[in-house]
């Protein structure tokens, strides 16, 4: 069997190759890898995980506010202003302060509920195909190139193109805001463009089976995953406290 791909999701599309395309290129084969190129795999890529950083306590997230100059310029001159008996402009100040510190905590405290939230979504466990064999591991040990199992009820471990699906549905409304169930099928999609909701031969990380069965091969793991994407956004977007 070849090595495992070297590069984890390099925006193949990979619902626009065949089942057999998409093992190929990752390496792998209808009975997964072997425990050695497993293990090769998750020391090059990490664990499969939300790797964002650890969360800040609410009083921590408060006190950052403040740690910009500006914060701290304003304070200084409603000081003064305080002093100078300017009572309105030291208010009209001080409440400026307030305002933007408030509204700072309240995004940043928000990102990280949001990003907990996506979290508590991953899967605990997953059922891979190692040495040919179908054994149940910790969802953070799944690689690129894992053969997964999955039925009714179970959360997907990681992205994966479908290699064979039996009735399979999966609710996907943390990715898309669909609250219908997504019929999923194995053929090739020839669109490259496609959005995920519209990528009915594969299934993501943090979704759920909703009925039927089905059997991937996993194309992303961790932050490289479409959920993964998403925390990293919502990170980004509450970050900035130095």
């Amino acid at each position: 069997m070849d090595a495992v791909a070297t590069e984890q999701q390099i925006d193949v599309g990979w619902h626009s190759l065949s089942a057999e395309e998409s093992l190929l290129r990752l390496g792998s084969s209808s009975d997964g890898l072997t425990s050695a190129e497993a293990g090769a795999a998750l020391a090059r890529y990490g664990p499969n995980a939300i790797t964002v950083a650890e969360p800040f306590s609410p009083w921590a997230i408060f006190l950052a506010q403040f740690k910009s100059v500006l914060i701290w310029v304003l304070i200084a001159a409603g000081i003064v202003s305080g002093v100078l008996g300017e009572a309105e402009e030291s208010i009209a100040i001080f409440a400026i302060v307030v305002w933007n510190s408030l509204g700072g905590f309240y995004q940043e405290y928000s990102a990280e509920k949001s990003i907990a939230a996506l979290k508590r979504m991953t899967a605990p466990r997953a059922r891979v195909r190692r040495d040919g064999v179908v054994t149940t591991i910790p969802a953070a040990g799944v690689v690129p190139g894992d053969v997964i199992e999955f039925e009714a009820g179970d959360l997907i471990a990681a992205d994966a193109r479908l290699l064979a699906a039996a009735s399979l549905t999966c609710g996907e409304a943390a990715l898309t805001g669909e609250a219908e169930a997504a019929t999923k099928q194995t053929r090739p999609l020839r669109d490259s463009d496609l959005p995920v909701g519209d990528r009915t031969n594969m299934v993501f990380m943090g979704t759920s089976v909703a009925a039927g069965s089905g059997r991937g091969v996993v194309v992303a793991t961790g932050m490289s995953t479409e959920i993964g994407g998403i925390a990293a956004l919502i990170e980004e977007a509450g970050e900035d406290r130095e």
